[in-house]
């Protein structure tokens, strides 16, 4: 079978490598698609805490082909996602019930070989069946689904609330369709008029413009956010840019007695007050990973499909990876999820083309 090796910075090499075999307690998953996220483009760019070479791919859906073993009730042919991540189950977070933060964490794709190959082992309770309606190629999102139902569900949300969004990327625009979900009002913010015309769809009531060369909020939108929260400023916000500017906005902005939830990441350095966070009495928190939320992210994306697919900017086949990760360097247009179709998907749908162009009763 096939595998994309990331070998050096910047530099996938295509290999031949034997299929794997069933094992017990482990399920042979046909890759159909995956997806691409800022984690995969430090990978590529050798920025990242893994060594090289690497098979990347964590955000990815396939076709059970073999189980080793009782699974579940899963059984070959079951179309699935996979959660990548792995825990120990022993140390002191998982001890906690944070296994999404285990001392001895690992994540397919990212510390140890991924999706980017034909046919992947994989532990079998690491499957989640995707639900009937779902699209394949969709169902691969269900792990970014579940990093922004994970942030959210550390800011506590309740509806009613007013929430700030700031980020209309992948992880802000999931999680503004969950709080929407949820019966939360949202507030989004980006530098990007675009993403915020896509943020509104995502259910965002009511969006904001950053101008990143002037001071966030302006007086009109200040005005407007004192209108939307009675003057106290959102209740919770979630911090999805990773850029530092805007995790001190979310410490001048949030609400006394408020909630900031940072789920971006960068390794650059924010300015914080050392008055702000005692003086309103915030509580501050991280997100990572997620608590085995994948189902609950394949339920999200079952319900609201149209805003999932228009998640998906850009297609490449599994032969043109190198263009994908260029693309997302070069940042020279709108891009969103990067979806690519691995061999069986493009097998599948030139058998659909076939299909389709076969006359009406050929058939009967």
């Amino acid at each position: 079978m096939l595998t994309a090796r990331t070998v050096a910075k910047e530099t996938i090499r295509y290999e031949e490598v034997a299929e794997p075999v069933p094992e017990p307690g482990r399920a042979l998953v046909r890759v159909h698609n995956v997806t691409l996220c800022g984690t995969d483009l430090h990978i590529w760019e050798d920025d990242y805490p893994t060594d090289l070479p690497i098979v990347q791919g964590h955000e990815f859906s396939g076709v059970i082909e073999a189980i080793g073993g009782n699974a579940a009730g899963l059984r070959a042919g079951d179309r699935v996602a996979v959660s990548p991540v792995s825990y120990c189950g022993t140390c002191r977070p998982c001890q906690l019930g944070r296994h999404n933060v285990c001392h001895n964490i690992g994540c397919i794709g990212c510390y140890s070989d991924g999706a980017l190959v034909e046919l992947l082992s994989v532990p079998a309770d690491k499957l989640s069946r995707v639900p009937e309606g779902l699209a394949l190629d969709l169902a691969a999102m269900g792990e970014p689904a579940s990093i922004a139902m994970q942030a959210v569900n550390r800011g506590r949300p309740s509806a009613g609330e007013t929430a700030l969004v700031l980020g209309s990327g992948p992880i802000g625009l999931l999680a503004t369709l969950y709080l929407t979900d949820l019966g939360v009002t949202v507030i989004s913010a980006d530098t990007e008029a675009e993403r915020l015309e896509l943020a509104r769809t995502f259910g965002a009531a009511e969006t904001l413009l950053v101008d990143p060369a002037a001071s966030f909020p302006d007086a009109v939108q200040a005005a407007r956010l004192d209108e939307l929260t009675d003057g106290y400023g959102p209740i919770l916000v979630i911090e999805a840019s990773g850029v530092p500017s805007s995790l001190e906005n979310a410490i001048r902005l949030v609400a006394s007695a408020g909630r900031i939830v940072q789920v971006g990441i960068s390794a650059r350095v924010a300015t914080l007050s050392m008055k702000a966070i005692p003086f309103k009495e915030l509580d501050l928190m991280g997100s990572r990973n997620s608590l085995d939320l994948i189902p609950d992210g394949l339920a999200l994306l079952a319900r609201h499909q149209d805003q999932a697919r228009s998640l998906v900017t850009h297609r490449f086949g599994f032969e043109n990876l190198q263009q994908a990760y260029e693309l997302m360097r070069n940042r020279t247009g709108k891009v969103g999820k990067i979806l690519i179709e691995m061999p069986a998907a493009q097998a599948a749908a030139r058998g659909a083309s076939a299909r389709e162009a076969i006359p009406a009763g050929a058939l009967a």
